[in-house]
């Protein structure tokens, strides 16, 4: 079975003392990737726990965790240099202190998935602060689905950056591409979505996720006592993909007050199930503080839930893409003028389905008033014109 690129990026850290913390939404491949590290590790004893079985549970449950240590150095077979791995730790959170008090006092290694949810309650900032390496896993990157259709190597995937994708302009790879970054418009990047071949069974696997994601993420794991609130503000935000939210007109819809509103926009950020884009400002707090556009972080979850336009899918997908490649924000000055996306405060993309020549100069004009290193028009249908780059690439 083919591994997810990020596998090939935490295993460099195998050997540091630090947790590794592997978190993202249900499905979306956290305990596969996990079980590829634990096959990758043969110089050393490994345990293996999984938190969904409370039994799993029980051999670390006692207030004297040296006991624990001990128990654990058994089932290791009395080794001293042992690696633990623990699937869904957000079901016994009282596991961050032992595993806080583990790493400090014996130097046990701990690789551990969880579900983002969990990190609502704060408990792993505090508890494992500077002692943990975070990977959020998101849904594939394009460069990812090339990969396991087998369209680009693995070295190709790997070594794909910013630079590269911005000066592959190939119209003859771009038409070679074209139907699977349709696909990947359409159904997104959960893997099991992307493995499967047949179109209905791939919107039935979305189905799933989707109820999943209620059942499990959501009913567990927060505090809401009425799941059809979250799922009408869900369904209010398709038709809002790539709009600034305007929290009074939502809160006005719902008929709730707006901190719950903003409760609910949080969880569903904190699951990673939305985007919310800050608007770009070299002031940290201005940019918290402004109107944030949405997006859905996987277009294959939007599409199941609803209906958007042609340019609404494109430019959620072209966000999601950029997401993989940094800090995103998007600028508008006085609603007039709009920069889509802005990557880490250095490069600016206009994201239009068919990129002109006046786009180009709208967002260049832009780009060099708000001194910004390069400006692009990212366009999904080909035109020859410098200045514009395509998705099939990134």
């Amino acid at each position: 079975m083919k591994k997810r690129l990020p596998y090939h990026h935490i295993i460099k850290y195998l050997n540091h003392k630090n947790a590794l913390v592997i978190t993202g939404m249900r499905q979306v491949g956290k305990t596969t990737l996990m079980k590829h590290i634990y096959d990758k590790i043969t110089d050393k004893s490994k345990l293996w726990f999984d938190f969904d079985n409370p039994l799993d549970q029980k051999v670390f449950e006692d207030d004297d965790y040296h006991t624990v240590y001990h128990r654990l150095h058994s089932l290791a077979g009395g080794e001293d240099r042992f690696v633990v791995f623990i699937d869904e730790i957000q079901n016994y959170p009282e596991i961050t202190k032992v595993i806080k008090f583990l790493i400090d006092h014996y130097r046990v290694k701990f690789i551990v998935t969880g579900s983002s949810s969990y990190y609502l309650k704060n408990l792993f900032p505090e508890s494992l602060s500077g002692r943990k390496f975070l990977y959020h896993l998101q849904p594939m990157s394009f460069q990812e689905y090339l990969y396991f259709h087998d369209i680009i190597s693995l070295k190709e995937a790997l070594s794909h950056s910013l630079d590269r994708a911005l000066f592959e302009h190939g119209e003859f790879v771009l038409k070679k591409r074209s139907q699977a970054y349709e696909q990947f418009m359409m159904f997104g990047g959960f893997p099991e979505v992307v493995l499967t071949k047949d179109d209905k069974t791939k919107t039935e696997v979305l189905k799933n996720i989707i109820t999943s994601f209620f059942e499990k993420d959501i009913h567990v794991l927060s505090d809401l006592k009425d799941i059809r609130e979250l799922r009408d503000l869900i369904l209010l935000l398709v038709p809002r993909v790539g709009s600034t939210l305007q929290i009074t007109r939502l809160s006005s819809e719902l008929g709730i007050n707006r901190m719950k509103i903003y409760d609910m926009l949080e969880l569903l950020q904190a699951t990673f199930f939305i985007h919310l884009l800050p608007k770009f400002s070299r002031s940290i707090d201005k940019s918290i503080a402004s109107g944030r556009k949405v997006y859905f972080s996987d277009t294959g979850l939007l599409r199941a839930i609803g209906s958007v336009n042609e340019a609404q899918l494109f430019e959620n997908t072209v966000i999601n893409q950029l997401s993989h490649l940094g800090e995103v924000s998007f600028y508008r000055e006085r609603e007039t003028s709009e920069i889509d996306a802005i990557l880490d405060k250095q490069f600016a993309f206009e994201i239009k389905t068919t990129g002109t020549q006046k786009d180009i100069r709208k967002v260049n004009k832009l780009s060099d008033k708000l001194e910004l290193k390069k400006s692009y028009v990212i366009s999904y249908n080909y035109r020859d014109i410098p200045g514009i780059v395509y998705p099939h690439f990134f």
